[in-house]
């Protein structure tokens, strides 16, 4: 099937940007056979979703995780129980496995570039890279901006007391994130003062950071994109974000506040930046809409994304039906959504009420009896405060008929909607 065949109009013209070693590429071309085997680096929820995904269409999945009992261990045809830089479990990984991809960025790009001289790997060690770091990703996001007509917000890399002086004034108040493995709100601090801020890099124990210029934020959105070996690609539906304490609360789609303009923009962003990535995948990007309508790019994920789960209830392809595809050289999937929907994460909070240690069971059968909710639990044994535990995407007719049953839901499990 040509690129043409699976293009969507949109996405023509990003659809020409492949990077050079695509075409070495295409001899590799899995089948649906019981035999074919694909892999996960990372045993969380995100493995345990994809590896749902690729049985349904006839794969086996093998997953990496050091981690006994991790979510994907319950469902993977294997565990490779090892850590994600042990060559001799990579090797074994990359003998069983025609293609592997990451259920997180955090792996280690050297880990994915080792798989890369014997096996398919998706996304690329490259690409990966550069979502580590925040240095790297916004100096991307800078380099693309001709393409993409969007920049990131105003920032100052701090990597010593000294860099504090001389932050310019307008920088400030601003967010202070470190460049590596942050996620979640966790390594970031808000910050008015330059006494604020060497305090809060002072708690970061000195590693590098880099400070981003606080925003008049109206909302976030975050955009799904897909691109194939052979540069087709496909973008979804825009998402409409809330986070609370630095995690994701609810994703809405179609995203109330979103305008028309506001979403061609965001979706024209990411299909550009894919492109020049050369990426291979699912990936998504996450932008700032300003009071003023402007777009500012904020970060990317190299992998299925919290904020996508909606995709699994409420379109033709989720999110990891799709990034098996992509891993797979089968044509990428239909992006589009059959009903609004609005999605719930569920944080280990929940099961203690009133703020008490005892744990209690969430009333799961009071939320399965409202119409068009779908609950997804992750399987993990141990409900903690602010863990992520599971999602509930509610889906109906209209957006208001959604929000009104994620309204139930929330006074069910005692979660205060504002």
């Amino acid at each position: 099937m040509s690129s043409a065949q699976h293009v969507t109009s949109a996405t023509t013209a990003t659809a020409a940007v492949v990077i050079a070693d695509d075409a070495s590429l295409t001899a590799f071309v899995p089948t649906t056979t019981p035999a074919t085997w694909l892999g996960v680096m990372g045993g969380g929820q995100l493995g345990r979703m994809f590896a749902h995904a690729a049985q349904s269409m006839g794969y086996k999945v093998a997953v990496l995780e050091p981690a006994e009992d991790c979510p994907a261990s319950h469902v993977a045809d294997r565990h490779v129980l090892a850590d994600y830089d042990d060559e001799v479990a990579l090797a074994e990984l990359a003998s069983l496995c025609v293609a592997v991809t990451t259920e997180f960025e955090n792996v280690s790009h050297h880990s994915l570039a080792f798989l890369a001289d014997s096996i398919f790997i998706a996304p690329k060690a490259a690409c990966v890279s550069i979502a580590q770091d925040r240095v790297a990703e916004k100096e991307f996001f800078t380099q693309c901006s001709p393409q993409s007509n969007v920049f990131p917000a105003p920032y100052k890399v701090i990597a010593s007391d000294s860099d504090i002086d001389s932050v310019p004034a307008d920088l400030l108040p601003g967010i202070l994130k470190t460049v590596r493995l942050g996620y979640d709100g966790k390594g970031q601090a808000r910050v008015r003062t330059l006494d604020e801020l060497r305090s809060a890099y002072a708690e970061m124990n000195g590693v590098q950071c880099i400070l981003e210029k606080m925003l008049p934020l109206a909302y976030e959105v975050s955009v799904l994109v897909a691109r194939g070996a052979d540069g087709a690609a496909v973008v979804y539906p825009i998402a409409e974000n809330v986070h609370r304490d630095g995690i994701l609360f609810t994703t809405t789609v179609p995203g109330p506040n979103v305008g028309a303009d506001a979403a061609k923009r965001a979706q024209d962003a990411a299909l550009a930046l894919v492109g020049q990535l050369g990426y291979v995948g699912v990936l998504c990007i996450e932008f700032f809409v300003l009071a003023d309508g402007s777009l500012v790019v904020n970060e990317m994920a190299p992998r299925p994304h919290n904020s996508g789960h909606y995709t699994i209830d409420a379109c033709i392809t989720s999110q990891f039906a799709q990034q098996v595809r992509a891993m797979a050289r089968m044509p990428l999937g239909d992006t589009r959504q059959h009903s609004p929907a609005v999605m719930l994460n569920i944080l280990g909070d929940v099961w203690f009420p009133d703020d008490s240690d005892q744990v209690r069971e969430p009333a799961w059968d009071q939320i399965t009896a409202l119409p068009g909710a779908a609950l997804h639990l992750y399987g993990k044994a141990e409900a903690r405060r602010a863990r992520k535990m599971g999602h509930i995407t509610f889906v109906a007719p209209t957006l208001a008929e959604a929000q009104v049953q994620l309204a139930l839901a929330c006074g069910i499990l005692g979660i205060a909607l504002a």
